[in-house]
């Protein structure tokens, strides 16, 4: 969304916090450092390192500029505790009240004709009130803006007019152009009504009307999906996905429209098969993965679909044989499974088949079990607690200040140290050591 970083003004933010300039000198060098395209040398005026993992990082203290603006103008913008009811829907809406009324006080005494007849009415007045809005639309004297930013493309929601909207774009604009000498792009900056669909981070972001009323959690009768914020998978994102994976080729039909044809994956016949089905699989929970937010995930089981035939083609390619004996032989109790032999005995890896239906933020359950696994690979306590301890793994020495020592392989020390030998009994690349052994320990090196 913008052009190139200034270097000398992320140099002057980094200083208002930083003041070691032997540090900023670093960052000078980083930046000016340039790059290598087609073996040739090319200078960087402006930008930061393609491929470094500082890029990311000054790219984000340069826009955080943004963010801390974007704040300021929001408590500005922001107008109001709550918009003005809409003086047409409370009148229609007492008059479906009084029908309501009228209808409970005399419906015992009702036949048949005209208990039919008053839930016409009701009815009648009830999508009346259904299809107006609950609160003026456009209230001067209720505001609010919401805005999000991930690396450098951001989304800004307005409660408000067009021209709030624009002014906002002419005011980010001026602030980009004067403070951090960015240009925005007025492709990709667009300024669009809430029931349009924007894009953004690989989403359609729209906001829906749904004239269906649902209870609350307080038990009142609301309309929970009317103007609210839906997310939903842009066709093209999974369609695209199935052509640069090559699983499928499109083809005219005869009645001149496309065909869609899963075909097999050449570069994939020489794997193993549970090589091939565990690629099929991580594509698919990856997609699905990335988009299970989406009102509409459901519409990866297409995704899906496609892939599965191509699987079933690949390995037919492999073998010389035809889909339907692939997928007799490998089917059991309506699964698709790849047997493979591990330590622990025979195994079988069974092609996606959890579903694709949408879920909830925030994933808890799913959040917990990956903290668990990584506490379990990483183990990020144990060096906490070595380096607490406070006692040297090499001397014995207690209560004194700990030092890390690290080697990068095992392989390459030879044993003849009373530190290396340790290292290699342990099968650690670190020790935990005292101020004394360090010293003496870069000494012996």
């Amino acid at each position: 969304m913008f052009r190139q970083f200034r270097h000398h003004v992320l140099v002057n933010i980094l200083r208002r916090r930083i003041s070691d300039e032997y540090f900023i000198a670093l960052i000078w060098k980083l930046l000016k450092a340039g790059y290598m395209e087609q073996w040739t040398y090319n200078h960087t005026y402006s930008g930061t390192p393609q491929g470094s993992g500082v890029s990311p990082l000054l790219a984000n203290i340069y826009l955080n500029e943004l963010d801390t603006f974007m704040e300021n103008y929001k408590e500005n913008f922001d107008a109001g505790k709550k918009a003005k009811t809409n003086p047409e829907y409370k009148c229609e809406y007492r008059k479906l009240c009084d029908i309501r009324a009228k209808n409970a006080q005399v419906w015992n005494d009702l036949d048949k004709s005209g208990k039919a007849a008053a839930r016409k009415e009701e009815r009648k007045q009830q999508g009346i009130v259904q299809s107006l809005p609950t609160t003026v639309t456009n209230d001067p004297h209720f505001k609010r803006l919401l805005y999000c930013r991930y690396a450098d493309d951001f989304l800004i929601g307005v409660i408000g007019s067009k021209q709030d909207a624009e002014v906002i774009k002419t005011d980010i604009r001026q602030f980009l152009q004067e403070e951090l000498k960015l240009t925005m792009s007025c492709e990709k900056t667009k300024v669009t009504h809430g029931k349009n669909k924007a894009r953004f981070l690989g989403y359609d972001i729209t906001v829906r009307k749904n004239p269906q009323q649902k209870r609350n959690k307080d038990g009142k009768v609301v309309r929970t999906g009317s103007g609210r914020i839906a997310l939903y998978v842009p066709y093209e994102k999974w369609r695209d996905k199935l052509l640069d994976y090559g699983a499928m080729k499109i083809c005219k039909s005869d009645d001149g429209g496309e065909k869609w044809k899963p075909i097999y994956r050449g570069f994939l016949t020489n794997k193993s098969d549970i090589d091939i089905i565990t690629r099929f699989n991580a594509e698919i929970r990856g997609l699905y993965n990335y988009y299970k937010l989406a009102h509409n995930a459901t519409v990866i089981q297409k995704f899906a679909h496609i892939m599965e035939y191509s699987m079933y083609k690949t390995f037919g390619h492999k073998y010389g044989k035809r889909v339907r004996y692939i997928i007799t032989k490998y089917s059991r109790n309506g699964e698709f499974r790849i047997p493979y032999i591990t330590k622990a005995g025979p195994k079988h890896c069974v092609f996606h088949n959890t579903g694709f239906e949408r879920k909830e933020f925030p994933f808890k359950s799913e959040v917990e079990v990956f903290q668990k696994k990584c506490l379990e690979v990483f183990r990020p306590l144990q060096l906490i607690n070595r380096l607490k301890a406070g006692m040297c793994e090499l001397c014995g020495k207690i209560n004194t200040d700990i030092c890390m020592h690290h080697v990068k392989k095992l392989k390459d020390m030879t044993g003849k140290s009373a530190w290396e030998e340790l290292m290699k009994k342990k099968r650690r690349k670190s020790l935990a050591v005292c101020f004394n052994c360090h010293k003496l320990i870069h000494e012996s090196i």
